[in-house]
This record gives C-alpha cells, structure tokens and sequence, in this order.
C-alpha cells in the first residue's frame, strides 16, 4: 500500500462510516450513551483526509510518499479530533504516521508494517486514556486485529492475506466486548468504537483487495423492564475538548490529574512536540477550560451539550448554524457559487448526475445544523428526496430548494438570509427561484423535428420547459430568440452563464457581445451579466429575473 493507496483508504473510510453512522451511534453507550460515536468518527476522518487532500494540493497532486500521507492524515485526525472517539481515532492513525516515519525512505505499508502502525495505535490509545486500558472497548478490537496482522507477517503472507485477517479477527473481538464490559451487557450492544473500526478495516480490504466483507448490521438487542428501569448515574453535562500547545509531559500529567477530579472519559492524546489534544465530560466546562490555560496555550475550544435528543445527535455536533449546498458544474460555477457563500458539490467528470450518497456526504461536510441545497438541475428527484431524508435522521435540518438551473440557483442564492427562520429562508428562497424564468442554448448534433421546425447539426437551439422553442443558424441568434421569449413578459436581470462549448475567449466576447447589443437596442433599461462557469453540456443557461 503506497501514498496513493493510504489517500484512498482515507476516502474509503469516510465514505463508509457515512454509510455506517446510524449503525454505530445506536451501539453508543459507553462511556455516554449520547449517540455521537459514528458522528464523532466521521468528522475526525472527515478532518484527516481534508489534510492529506490539502498536502496533495500543496504539491500539485504529484504522488506522495505513504510517510508523508500518513503524516498528513495523522496532522489532520488530530487537530479535527471530534469526542473521545475522535481523539482515540487521531491515535490510530497517529500509529501509521509513527510507524512509516521510522522507515521513511519505505515506498509502501506491508504486513510487517501494517502490524507495527496497528501495535503502536494501540500503544497511544492506552496512553491518551492515561494508560489504563478497559477490556471491551475499541482497544480490545485493535489489539485482536494487530495481533493478526503480525502473525501473517511473521508467516511471510501477503498484504491482502493480512488485512482479511485483521478485519476477521476484529469481528471475534467485537462481538465479545459485550462479555467484557458490563454495561454493553446490560444495554445488548458490541462495542460502538470496536464497530467503527471494523467499518475502517473492511475500508482497508476493499482498498487492497478490492473486495468488500459482508457484515452483520448490529443492533441493540431488547431491553428488559428490569433494566429499564434501574437507576443510572447522572451523565455529565459537558464535553470539552480543546488543543494545547507549549506544555511538557509533567503538565500534561497535572491537567489529566485535575480532569479527572471534574469529569470522566478524559482523553490527552500526545502530537509532539509538546501538543496535546485534550477531551473531558464534565458538568464544569470552565473548570476544565481553566486547567487547559494553566497548563499551556489553548486553542480550538469546543464545549457541547452533551444530551441526545430526538435525533440521536448531541447538541453542537454541528457548528455552522446554516450553510446553502449548491450542486454546479464547471470550475467558474464553482468559483461564483463559493465567492456567494455557498458551499460546492460537483458531479464527477464521467457522471453527470448526483447521487443520493454523494448529497449526504457533502451536506455533512458543510458541518452545519441546517442546509439549504440547490440541486440546479443536477440531482434527480429521486435521489434528492434519498438524500435529504438520511441527512434529516442524522440530525441536519435539510430544506431543499428547486431549482432546476444554475441561473436559478443564483437567483434562490440572492435572497438567502441566516437571519431568517430556516422554513422562511426556504420560502424566500424557493420563491426567487420560481420567479427567474429560464432556458437553454445547445447546438444541434442531427437532423431531427422539433416544436420549433426542423433542425440539423450545427444549428443553435433555444430550449425551455424541456422543449425546443427556437431553431436557428448559429448559437448567438439561438440565444436572442429565446431572450426574447423568456422577455416576453419583463425582467429587470437577465443572467447568461457560458458552458465549456463557448471555446476560446474570442468566441465568448462575440457572443457576450451580440446579445449586449441586442438587450440595448431591444430590451433598454434591463442589465445583462455574463459569467463564464465553464460547465459541460448547454452551450448558455440564460435566466431572466
């Protein structure tokens, strides 16, 4: 497994652990049951592969080293660190970048390696929970899958042979934490950490194998009235989590010491030299921001409610209040909706389309309680509906907004407003979109009959409600006709936005040119902006406000 390998196990592991999240959040119940464990997982790998992507871009996407990867994805675990999960998943990944940094001239992860990264995760883990390590939890999984790992190495086994077994091992573990720990027991539940890194190890077999392992979905088994009802200690109120820096290990002793005597589940994970990630519940948040600050300097400083709710998800699970999703297509689209405001989502290169776990996964990188999404034309009814669905049960409050252009899109983005009630943002926002009448420019590629007449190849076509309403000679002439249709009954703005068959700049200045002229001599008093997205398929998207 080499850089590039280690990159998309990254890409994997975030993309599975969305499919796995309502999975592992149910199984939370140690040491909360606040339900945030898959979440907490998927935010800090979330972070991880944001690094590792960024250190790739650092370096014009030349292929990296699997040293400077793990680095990366270790750096980036680390500082987006989410609840106690996060911090021991920095921790394991910590182990990769350790383990490759002893061997940096190593041009890929094998057996021997892969055991010595999965040994020494383990070895940090126990350490950042102050070297007491409880049977049953995520640890135990670890050890089992390391230990596995190291047998095929010591047998001179292949890597795939190696990563089959360690996933194979991590079940058998897993499914015995309930035997460890009392409390998994008594709730009929494995593990919920132990699961999320089973999530992660199935990842890295499919990356090196190809071959994705059919699992059981765990679920919790019924609870008995008896347990129901027996009385359980109050669960803290807080979790606080926060990055430390210029303090040495005999201050980070002194802050766990002190945490300890506040709160439970504290977590110091190590990132040398001399900086700390440090996680705590407790019911005395500024107590425990306090020893942070008499131990070193702070950053990063979150404090959640640590309470589950209806949806399952703790309170500040995400951190943007609202956020608008746009989906666009063509790097000066994307260029536009950003500059707005929005966050981006773009079809891949050999799809056109969205699909619904491509939506969920950008909803939740928007990290927001409250999305907004514009699918501008890009996401099928009834993969948006999928999309946002599953987004909803995991706590984000998703409003999809239609529109089915990008002119339209910008319109709905116009009169978007964080001030408002998220249902009235909607509104608004659904309304300005409704309002932009719009259409389309293509250039014929056959003979055929339209509602506009016959068209050959090479002709201009205007394109609206999905019918062609004007054949003409060229693509300019095409766009004057459908202006004036979609003119026909006023509008003040009138947006054009020049795809990727506008080749070359003086091609585009004619035609901005032409349809310039034509709203001056036609259409005085209304303004024309042009924007070059570079998007694929219509020549123009034109809409009228």
């Amino acid at each position: 497994m080499d850089g590039p390998a280690l990159r998309d196990w990254a890409h994997a592991v975030v993309s599975d652990l969305i499919t796995h999240i309502d999975e592992i959040n149910r199984l939370n119940v140690f040491p909360v049951a606040d339900s945030d464990t898959g979440t907490n997982m998927l935010f800090t790998m979330r972070s991880a592969l944001a690094e590792a992507d960024a250190e790739a871009g650092r370096r014009n996407d030349a292929p990296l080293g699997v040293a400077r990867v793990a680095a990366a994805l270790s750096a980036g675990a680390l500082n987006g660190a989410r609840g106690n999960s996060g911090v021991i998943l920095s921790q394991i990944l910590r182990g990769f970048a350790d383990a490759t940094a002893k061997a940096p001239a190593l041009p890929a992860i094998d057996p021997a390696a892969l055991a010595a990264a999965l040994w020494r995760g383990v070895e940090l883990v126990v350490a950042s929970m102050g070297g007491e390590e409880i049977p049953g939890t995520i640890v135990s999984v670890l050890r089992a899958a390391a230990d596995a790992v190291e047998q095929c190495a010591a047998a001179s086994e292949s890597l795939g042979r190696a990563v089959v077994a360690a996933g194979d091992a991590a079940v058998v573990a897993l499914e015995k934490t309930p035997e460890q720990l009392e409390v998994l027991a008594d709730a009929g539940v494995v593990d919920a950490g132990g699961r999320g890194l089973l999530v992660m190890l199935d990842s890295l077999r499919a990356t090196i194998t190809g071959k994705v392992p059919a699992r059981s979905v765990y679920e919790p088994a019924p609870r008995s009235s008896a347990i129901d009802s027996a009385p359980s200690r109050p669960a803290p109120q807080f979790e606080v989590m926060y990055l430390l820096t210029g303090c040495d290990a005999s201050a980070a002793d002194t802050l766990r010491q002190r945490l300890d005597e506040l709160g439970d589940s504290v977590a110091i994970a190590a990132a040398p030299p001399k900086s700390y990630s440090v996680h705590v519940h407790t019911d005395d948040a500024g107590a425990a921001v306090e020893a942070g600050i008499a131990a070193g300097q702070l950053s990063r400083i979150v404090v959640s409610a640590l309470s589950s709710g209806a949806t399952g998800l703790p309170a500040g699970s995400w951190t943007k209040e609202r956020a608008v999703l746009a989906v666009v297509d063509g790097d000066g689209a994307e260029e536009l909706f950003a500059g707005e405001g929005a966050s981006v989502l773009r079809p891949d290169r050999d799809t056109p389309g969205i699909s619904a776990h491509q939506l969920v996964r950008a909803v939740v990188d928007t990290g927001a309680a409250q999305v907004m999404v514009l699918p501008n034309g890009y996401v099928a009814a009834e993969e948006l509906v999928a999309g946002c669905t599953a987004a909803i049960g995991w706590g984000v409050d998703v409003v999809p907004v239609p529109t089915g252009s990008m002119v339209q899109g910008l319109a709905a983005l116009a009169v978007h407003d964080t001030g408002r009630q998220a249902v009235d943002d909607g509104y608004t926002m659904a309304r300005a979109a409704g309002a932009a009448r719009h259409g389309s420019v293509r250039v014929a590629t056959e003979n055929a009959l339209t509602w506009a007449g016959t068209c050959k190849p090479g002709d201009g076509l205007g394109i609206a409600g999905d019918e062609v309403l004007i054949v003409a000679d060229d693509v300019p002439a095409a766009a004057i006709g459908l202006l004036d249709l979609l003119m026909a009954s006023g509008g003040d703005l009138i947006t054009v936005l020049m795809g990727a068959e506008v080749d070359g700049d003086d091609v585009a200045a004619d035609v901005e040119n032409v349809l310039e002229r034509h709203m001056h001599d036609h259409h005085p008093g209304s303004e024309l902006v042009v924007y070059r997205t570079g998007h694929r398929g219509d020549v123009l998207l034109i809409g009228v406000e």
